[in-house]
């Protein structure tokens, strides 16, 4: 199992050298990005589930178009990138 992406990470995949000046933007984007992940993935239980490694990287991904593309951010669930992270990653559930 992974740990979901830090602010460290998420300013790497940025480009961004100034950390400190972009802490609680950082933040929050990727709290929207793992909350996001975690919808797509469904019945997400924080006591007893943990990401895998694609949830992870795809949270980072999901982070990554918010903060760069935050007009379009509906848009961001069709990333290729993202939809291949979330490959088998969903839980299903039967009507019933």
């Amino acid at each position: 199992m992974a740990d979901w992406p830090g602010t460290e990470e998420l300013a790497q995949v940025l480009d961004v050298d100034n950390v400190t000046d972009w802490q609680t933007t950082f933040d929050r984007v990727l709290a929207s990005a793992i909350n996001k992940v975690k919808s797509d993935v469904g019945n997400w239980d924080d006591d007893v589930d943990e990401p895998t490694d694609n949830q992870a990287q795809a949270a980072l991904r999901m982070a990554e178009l918010m903060a760069l593309r935050p007009e379009s951010a509906r848009g961001t669930e069709r990333d290729p990138t993202y939809l291949r992270l979330m490959t088998g990653q969903r839980r299903r559930f039967g009507i019933g």
